[in-house]
């Protein structure tokens, strides 16, 4: 089955242009150097229903401006990487989607580790808790993500990773990945690679971060997995976009937001 995945964002948890900055990446006129918070659109035909079907790994604080940007009038499922705000603040903004999704399935599921479920239990408790009155709350059910999790004629396959200390999840999609905020894939979590041919992962910057891959960390790792094409995300504004693609092979690309690749599910 063919889909395709929308960078809705490809910066930091600060963003590019960073607040306060007045760098040559954060003043550049290159758009391709302006990121908003990390996040992605799958989208895909599911066969038993001819119906379009949208997916989506995190909703930071631009949620609303990259749905809007992308065109994106419905979401039937979102997948959470983690608890950190740039991944998860911009929750709210399903409310409107929510209401359709209620309307077609009875509720928009929002998959989630136990950890970032306990988190978005406690900041968005005017929506989770059993005894929320407000009555524009999002429609949505939290549910346990589990190691496959069949959407909508298709299977997401969480991918275990670290970001520093703490363990989030990567994703699997057919034969493509997304893996952001990571500093270590496991041993195991290779196996779950295999067979990957559009790779979406983190590159923060070259220089070493104790919770982040470096553009050199990454390009390993690219190599390792043998994906015919790979995209960084999660770019500081240590990176230019057109400085750091003349250094990169041709089959290792910088991401940029917009950017939209056809993947095979």
């Amino acid at each position: 089955m063919e889909g395709t995945l929308t960078f809705l964002g490809t910066g930091t948890s600060m963003g590019v242009p960073t607040l306060g900055c007045a760098c040559a990446v954060c003043t550049s006129a290159d758009p391709h150097d302006t990121r908003l918070r990390p996040s992605i659109a799958l989208r895909w035909i599911e066969p038993a229903t001819g119906s379009e079907r949208v997916a989506i790994v995190d909703t930071g604080p631009d949620f609303r401006q990259q749905i809007l940007r992308a065109g994106i009038k419905r979401v039937d499922a979102v997948f959470y990487t983690h608890r950190h705000a740039d991944h998860i603040l911009g929750l709210d903004d399903l409310r409107p989607l929510s209401y359709e999704a209620e309307r077609r399935e009875g509720f928009l599921p929002l998959y989630a580790g136990p950890d970032t479920t306990e988190v978005l239990e406690r900041v968005f408790d005017y929506t989770f808790s059993p005894n929320a009155t407000y009555p524009n709350r999002a429609r949505v059910k939290l549910i346990r993500i589990a190691e496959r999790n069949p959407v909508f004629g298709i299977e997401v396959v969480r991918v275990p990773l670290l970001h520093g200390d703490l363990e989030i999840a990567g994703f699997r999609f057919g034969r493509a990945a997304y893996l952001t905020d990571v500093s270590t894939i496991p041993e195991d979590s290779f196996r779950l690679l295999e067979g990957v041919e559009v790779l979406v992962v983190s590159a923060l910057r070259h220089v070493p971060h104790p919770s982040h891959a470096t553009v050199e960390q990454a390009m390993k790792w690219a190599r390792r997995i043998g994906a015919k094409e790979t995209w960084l995300t999660h770019i500081a504004h240590d990176l230019s976009h057109a400085e750091t693609n003349l250094a990169l092979p041709s089959d290792i690309r910088m991401g940029y937001d917009g950017l939209t690749l056809p993947v095979t599910l």
